[in-house]
């Protein structure tokens, strides 16, 4: 069965950085896609950003110009770095995998933003 563990996760001031990982439990490059959503309290869970198997990325606007997708294929594992955050950004993100037959998801990572 796979499994996904997102690390990375923090509080932050407004304006930092974090990078968050989602490590998989076997190659990612048995994976579709692999993507990032995030869950603020009272508020349903959004896409925030999208990674193929050919490397293939795409962001939601929210986050363009700020957050970067990208993938180790060696380390199997996808990185989400989160840089100039905002308190709006304050969520719990969790990464999904499609394996084309099924969709598994991490358990989340903490997010705050604040001063």
């Amino acid at each position: 069965q796979v499994q996904l563990v997102e690390s990375g996760g923090g509080s932050v001031q407004p304006g930092g950085s974090l990078r968050l990982s989602c490590a998989a439990s076997r190659s990612i490059l048995s994976f579709n896609v692999m993507r990032w959503y995030r869950q603020a309290p009272g508020k349903q869970r959004e896409l925030v950003a999208v990674i193929t198997t050919s490397g293939s990325t795409d962001l939601a606007d929210f986050v363009k110009g700020r957050f970067t997708i990208s993938r180790d294929n060696g380390k199997n594992t996808v990185y989400l770095q989160m840089d100039s955050l905002k308190p709006e950004d304050t969520a719990v993100y969790y990464c999904n995998a499609d394996t084309g037959t099924m969709i598994v998801w991490g358990q989340g990572t903490q997010v705050t933003v604040s001063s």
